[in-house]
């Protein structure tokens, strides 16, 4: 077994490799620049010197990596996905060290979990006293969720080779949905188109917070926890702080708008608007996000003065959960539980596919819901042919294994996680709540990790396997990365030939996409 395994890690270019990892440092050293310009204005000398040091300590790692000399300039899918997995994990590490060594977070394990929790954008986090951090850690601690949600792994992906014109049929057989086909050739030119409506949003959103009279930090803070959908606030009581229907109403849209795939905007861009009204999740979205509100509505009601109140509350904290934001205006914890159990669906369901929301995906659950369909029908129609379609097109059976072995994996790793959790010893809600809100980038759950909450709870063993593996959601990583490298190392031969393929017909694309798409 471990010639087995060592026989296929050598196949790896781990040149090319690095090289990614490398030019993922540099960017992560550029990006620190602006919590140090923070830092300058509000004088705060500690953190600078812990920034300092870790952007030197970013550009020479960073520099040495991306300058290796690469013998084979030729690399596979696995390659990709490799270098995808340890870029995330990379940059996790890096950005967590100027918690660490400033001091003011004193256990590297909570530096490294509170940074993943940003760049997975799952904010979850182990602070008890969010106000005590310095404005440029807040800052930095904010401002991850936005660099997770749209920025790492595109960035990642714009130096690796050039695409052909015939990478698209690939991504029509892997990747669900009927927008692929849409976007243009070339990568660079999506990618500017992502990061155009990315920050096109991410400014609106900016000038509407300042515009209620929002201070400028505060707005940009929020913003970039609003954008990533991550929920990284700035106060222990979350946006609840402001007290202000104003700022409730922007964010509550700026959510839900960050949460719908952002192909959608590009054929607003195109003035193409019949595929959005065509598009099936896009329905169901909106019909999940509207029934949920009337239901918890209906059900909180007797706990406001007035429906308008009710349905304030009811609306933002449904719009926060299902994208995986976790912003809160309000204790849920305290709610009855009918509109708990409704907030326990959502954070399972999680945002449109190609948002920046997290969750299993409203796409997912709607072809496994087919799925369950069409096999109740043939067990009494045992003859009757009828695919399962999405948009009026098939979805073919790959895509569909696919989408059933994703919820398998989902429920292994939730049961595992679970036990180990349990371990803390801790009541069920607090212990079921705990993985789920993690594992679908929530943030908040129920229990003594709700919305007035943290992880610091943790303890032990069950601490150290919950901040490195569950809320390491490298989620984005098991899935993207470990799984396909997994399966590379048990079917070889296979994804050897699959690999070649991608190759020969660009590999950008493909990972690109995946990420977009399916994450």
């Amino acid at each position: 077994m471990t010639f087995w395994l060592n026989r296929n890690m050598n196949k790896l270019n781990w040149r090319v490799i690095f090289n990614m990892i490398g030019y993922a440092l540099l960017a992560l050293s550029a990006l620190m620049l602006l919590p140090v310009i923070v830092g300058l204005l509000n004088k705060e000398y500690v953190p600078l010197r812990a920034f300092a040091k870790t952007i030197v300590l970013c550009m020479a790692l960073g520099l040495f990596l991306s300058r290796l000399k690469v013998k084979r300039n030729a690399y596979f899918a696995r390659d990709g996905m490799i270098a995808v997995g340890l870029v995330w994990v990379g940059v996790s590490f890096f950005g967590s060290l100027p918690f660490y060594l400033s001091g003011q977070i004193p256990s590297l394990i909570d530096c490294f979990f509170e940074t993943v929790s940003g760049f997975t954008t799952t904010g979850a986090t182990i602070l008890t006293d969010i106000e005590a951090l310095s404005r440029c850690l807040l800052f930095w601690r904010s401002f991850t969720h936005w660099i997770g949600g749209m920025g790492v792994l595109v960035f990642v992906l714009a130096f690796l080779p050039k695409n052909n014109e015939h990478t698209m049929y690939i991504m029509r057989a892997e990747v669900p949905g009927p927008t692929i086909s849409k976007l243009v050739s070339r990568l660079k030119t999506t990618a500017m188109i992502l990061y155009g409506l990315y920050m096109a949003l991410s400014v609106i959103e900016l000038i509407f917070l300042l515009a209620g009279g929002m201070p400028l930090f505060d707005a940009l803070c929020n913003t970039f926890g609003t954008a990533g959908t991550g929920g990284f606030a700035i106060y222990g009581a979350s946006i609840g702080a402001y007290h202000s229907v104003y700022v409730d109403v922007v964010i509550t849209v700026f959510m839900f708008l960050f949460g719908v795939n952002f192909n959608m905007y590009f054929f607003l861009i195109l003035r193409d608007i019949r595929p959005i009204f065509r598009n099936e999740e896009l329905r169901w979205y909106f019909g999940i996000v509207f029934g949920a509100i009337v239901l918890v509505t209906i059900n909180i009601l007797g706990m406001y003065d007035s429906v308008p109140e009710a349905v304030r509350y009811a609306s933002f904290q449904v719009v926060s959960i299902i994208t995986t934001t976790g912003y809160a205006t309000a204790d849920f914890n305290l709610w009855p539980t009918l509109s708990k159990m409704i907030l326990f669906f959502l954070m399972v369901v999680g945002a449109c596919a190609g948002s920046t929301g997290g969750g299993i995906k409203v796409t997912r659950l709607m072809i496994v819901l087919k799925k369950i369909k069409l096999n109740i029908q043939k067990l009494w129609h045992p003859h009757k042919v009828e695919a399962i379609m999405v948009d009026s097109k098939i979805v073919n059976k790959e895509t569909v294994d696919q989408i059933m072995a994703f919820f398998g994996a989902w429920m292994i790793i939730i049961a595992a996680a679970t036990l180990i959790v349990a371990l803390d010893n801790f009541d069920f809600t607090t212990t079921q709540t705990s993985v789920y809100t993690c594992l679908g980038n929530v943030g908040p759950g129920l229990g003594l990790c709700g919305p007035s909450g943290s992880f610091a709870m943790l303890s032990g063993f069950p601490r150290s396997c919950f901040r490195s593996a569950c809320c390491l959601d490298v989620w984005k990583f098991i899935r993207s990365s470990f799984f396909c490298f997994l399966c590379s190392i048990v079917s070889a031969g296979r994804w050897n030939a699959v690999a070649r393929i991608h190759y020969e017909k660009g590999l950008r694309w493909q990972v690109l996409l995946f990420h977009r798409q399916m994450i």
